[in-house]
């Protein structure tokens, strides 16, 4: 998912597919640790797409704070 997608979807939005990505992170990390990993790059991907997903949350707490 990109930026421009994110960007239009709501805070509590976000911090659901924040959570799902953890999760998915988390599900990598353990398939890692087990040897039952196929494709590696997927860790990567999923770390990118949560700091992405933290980036917007912060530019949209910022947004807010500076409207108020």
């Amino acid at each position: 998912m990109n930026a421009n997608e994110l960007r239009d979807k709501t805070p509590d939005q976000l911090r659901e597919e924040l959570a799902n990505l953890k999760k998915e992170s988390f599900n990598l990390r353990f398939q890692q640790a087990t040897g039952q990993m196929e494709n590696t790059s997927g860790i990567k991907a999923a770390r990118r797409s949560a700091a992405r997903v933290k980036t917007i949350l912060n530019e949209k707490a910022a947004a807010a704070a500076g409207d108020a």
